[in-house]
């Protein structure tokens, strides 16, 4: 008895756990010949399998049940097909060429397609993904301003961003989300093919570097749990990826030529090929025009390379190296009075921003097997940044053309390689994936401040001996050191669900070394106190954070998932020591923690509709922000006085809750009501996030109970995408609802007349039109942006390029003509 029992339960148990595999051969519909290297994509799992020389593929693994799988090589349609697994199963796939007459909607319509093989996957390369709430901006589809990288429509499925408009044809991107300050993209770690383009990641994290829209192929934005492989910061990654290298021909060139209002002239020209092993993709990019306001002309230089060697079908190398040189004159910031009267007023015509980067990055890849990966990549950077100009915080205040003026420059040297191996294996009759990588990161920066010359033009050297009463402010370096090891595993619990827990643990070395000047002056600027302080520090932390994600499969299409991250941002040398007259620094600021938080559903209904939803919350404990609050100095007796200005003071001001609902969805109008409509296009999407933020604790005053800055309670960018033939356009409309820039929440005050460095940033709304037509060889593309001309402001800069309100450019139109041979 006992052995009919045993034997029962032997058999059940194989059955429950029996793995089937689904195998065939892929074919040409048009020569009956096989299609090499075919891929077909698992859509229910997310796993990808690649056809042998002869068109032959296998899956194995697979449990009981139904799954979607598309097939996909280059020239060739899609063809999706659900199968039923149930035994050993063999499915033939016949792909059809792609006609070389197809017009131009049709071939988005089959781009389209082609982008549900592009979206972040479970597991891409040397990365996981499972569980995390990630974006895949799309360049071949997005309908805007690529030219000047017009963020709010490149980035317009992209939920709840808030975005900076500099009006400087996208020379930085400034883009933030769910509280996190936008300036130059600071709180995401932002990378380009992986490795990081920022000046330092812990000391320094601001990016003055991005990569131009019309060398990309796709922008990943991954969320703040995506801390655990890229970095400890909230915001998440942001990854740009460059054009691959054409295959099918030695050398392709691309030139594109805009031109636009306010002088706009950008030349884009870029060669690609394949010769034998050996690929290459490379580009020269100019950038020049002259701003909507008077002393705003900018002029940009930017090339890249990219060298590639196949070594065999599993081991490739590759050399990259990028240069980018731009120098832009800044109109300074206005007060509210101003800008309500003249937006296009600036009484700056002597301030200047110079940025000089290179990049290079070498990187290794190699398959150890089907089933294993390893990447490595060494990567490092050689850049500085200056900055020159008026810059006091009574922005009313005229520029003295005698005075000398302020200068800051800033040089970056760092370093670091990261090695990445994943793995995958079977747990339990289910295959398990396995991510381990370290990183180690070295910086070496210097920083110094003091006086500049008197003369209007460039001139980047400090004048301090030609002045009298005029000394250096600062000196600094900056050497820091962080080493890193990762981890995570998805663990597939069942077919349809999973689990992916990670660690990271950080090793952190900063350094601060060099002095600063502490000078109090009364109000006829004589010298009450003129002193040295030497600033030695040295401050070593290690930690691990922890995270886990979840997947839920609900069907083929669509997914539960969730996730939950402990996120850490340390201090920046440019929170704690960039002198500035608007506002003073806590001696005593330290770092900031907590952790990210998401749960959403996401997928498509047929081919109709296309959705994520979900809720986040994130907790901001020890949160670096400003108050305003009576200026204190010591005076000569070594007594602290209120000297009876207002500043902006900088401090851990408290800790801070954050939650909301962001939702997408795209609807295709035409699949939906006119599917026989072939030569149509007609897609409508909306994108919006509802935030909620508060600051529950607080050793400030009049800050506990307030809204945390930087953030609308309502985010929204719709549009409508249509086209016949080779035409295409869309339109976009943009609003967000009015948000507060300091913790004190302090109003806007319109009649401002001396200020503009404080008060909230009132709602507004832009409405962009974009279209392009097609002719062979030919595209032509053009559109106008802010179409309705409506005056508004995104920020109020404390620093360069302010401070005071940077107004947001009025309407601007564009046009490029586009040449492929």
């Amino acid at each position: 008895m006992k052995l009919k029992v045993f034997s029962i339960f032997f058999f059940f148990s194989l059955y429950m756990n029996a793995q089937y595999s689904l195998s065939g051969n892929i074919t040409s519909t048009e020569t009956g010949e096989p299609v090499a290297n075919a891929e077909v994509w698992n859509k229910t799992t997310g796993k990808l399998t690649i056809a042998d020389e002869n068109g032959y593929y296998e899956v194995e693994n697979l449990k009981e049940g139904s799954y979607v799988f598309a097939v996909f090589s280059y020239e060739f349609e899609i063809v999706e097909r659900e199968i039923s697994i149930q035994q050993n199963t063999t499915s033939n796939f016949k792909l059809s060429p792609l006609a070389e007459s197809l017009n131009e909607v049709m071939i988005t319509n089959q781009r389209e397609q082609l982008f549900a093989l592009r979206k972040l996957r479970k597991v891409e390369g040397t990365a996981i993904y499972a569980g995390k709430k990630s974006e895949v901006v799309l360049l071949d589809k997005v309908s805007g301003n690529l030219a000047a990288n017009n963020a709010r429509q490149i980035y317009s499925q992209v939920v709840g961003l808030n975005i900076y408009d500099n009006g400087d044809a996208g020379l930085q991107l400034n883009i933030g989300g769910r509280g996190l300050d936008p300036n130059r993209t600071q709180n995401f770690n932002t990378r380009q093919n992986g490795y990081d383009i920022s000046a330092d990641v812990l000391g320094y994290p601001e990016s003055y570097y991005t990569p131009p829209p019309e060398a990309l192929r796709e922008i990943q934005v991954v969320r703040g749990a995506a801390s655990l492989q890229y970095g400890t910061q909230f915001g998440g990654l942001i990854n740009f990826r460059f054009k691959e290298p054409v295959k099918d021909k030695e050398i392709e060139l691309v030139s594109r030529q805009t031109l636009g209002s306010y002088d706009l002239f950008t030349s884009f020209n870029s060669l690609s090929g394949t010769v034998g092993k050996f690929s290459y993709y490379t580009y020269y990019n100019y950038k020049g025009g002259k701003g909507f306001r008077p002393n705003s002309e900018y002029d940009s230089h930017n090339a890249f390379a990219h060298l590639g060697w196949q070594f065999s079908d599993r081991t490739n190398i590759s050399f990259e190296y990028t240069y980018l040189d731009y120098l832009a004159q800044q109109p300074g910031g206005l007060t509210d009075s101003q800008f309500y009267e003249d937006p296009e007023f600036s009484n700056r015509a002597r301030n200047w921003f110079d940025v000089n980067w290179n990049l290079y990055a070498l990187k290794f890849e190699h398959k150890f097997s089907d089933k294993t990966d390893f990447s490595l990549n060494v990567f490092g950077l050689n850049a500085s940044r200056k900055a020159l100009g008026f810059r006091q915080n009574r922005v009313a205040l005229l520029d003295d053309p005698e005075e000398p003026r302020e200068l800051l420059v800033d040089d970056f040297s760092n370093w670091g390689t990261e090695a990445r191996f994943l793995t995958r294996y079977n747990l339990f009759n289910e295959e398990s994936v396995l991510l381990l990588g370290s990183k180690y990161y070295k910086a070496s920066n210097q920083q110094e401040q003091g006086v500049g010359s008197a003369a209007a033009g460039p001139d980047f050297s400090f004048a301090g001996d030609q002045f009298e009463n005029y000394e250096r402010q600062s000196k600094f370096n900056f050497p820091n050191r962080n080493l890193a090891f990762f981890g995570e595993n998805i663990f597939n619990i069942t077919n349809n669900f999973s689990v992916t827990p990670g660690f990271r643990f950080e090793y952190i070395i900063t350094e601060a070394d060099g002095y600063y000047k502490n000078i109090i002056k009364d109000n006829a600027q004589n010298t009450l106190l003129n002193e040295t302080i030497q600033d030695d520090q040295k401050f070593e932390r290690s930690f691990l954070l922890l995270g886990v994600g979840s997947s839920y499969n609900l069907n083929a299409s669509n997914e539960l998932y969730a996730n939950f991250s402990q996120n850490y941002r340390s201090v920046t040398f440019n929170d704690i020591r960039v002198v500035n007259p608007s506002f003073q620094v806590d001696p005593d600021i330290n770092d900031e923690e907590g952790f990210t938080s998401d749960f959403g559903v996401r997928g498509r209904l047929k081919d109709f509709l296309s959705y994520d939803a979900s809720i986040f919350a994130l907790r901001y404990n020890d949160r670096i922000g400003e108050t305003l609050r009576d200026e204190e100095r010591v005076n000569a007796a070594g007594e602290l006085e209120k000297t009876g200005r207002l500043v902006r003071f900088r401090s851990n001001i408290g800790d801070a809750l954050i939650y909301g609902l962001e939702t997408f969805a795209e609807w295709n109008l035409r699949n939906t009501f006119f599917p026989s409509a072939q030569d149509h296009k007609l897609n409508f999407f909306v994108n919006t996030a509802f935030t909620k933020s508060e600051y529950i604790n607080s050793e400030e005053v009049n800050v506990k109970g307030k809204e945390v800055e930087f953030i609308p309670a309502v985010n929204l960018k719709t549009g409508l995408n249509f086209g016949y033939k080779n035409f295409l356009a869309g339109l976009q409309y943009t609003y967000l609802s009015k948000q507060y820039t300091d913790a004190t929440n302090a109003p806007q005050l319109k009649n401002e007349n001396n200020r503009g460095i404080e008060g909230a940033v009132p709602a507004y709304g832009i409405l962009d039109f974009s279209a392009s037509y097609s002719l062979g060889k030919f595209r032509l593309e053009a559109g106008i942006n802010n179409l309705l001309d409506n005056s508004y402001f995104t920020r109020r800069a404390t620093g360069y390029p302010g401070p005071g309100i940077i107004p947001a450019q009025p309407i601007t139109w564009y046009t490029t003509l586009q040449v492929k041979l």
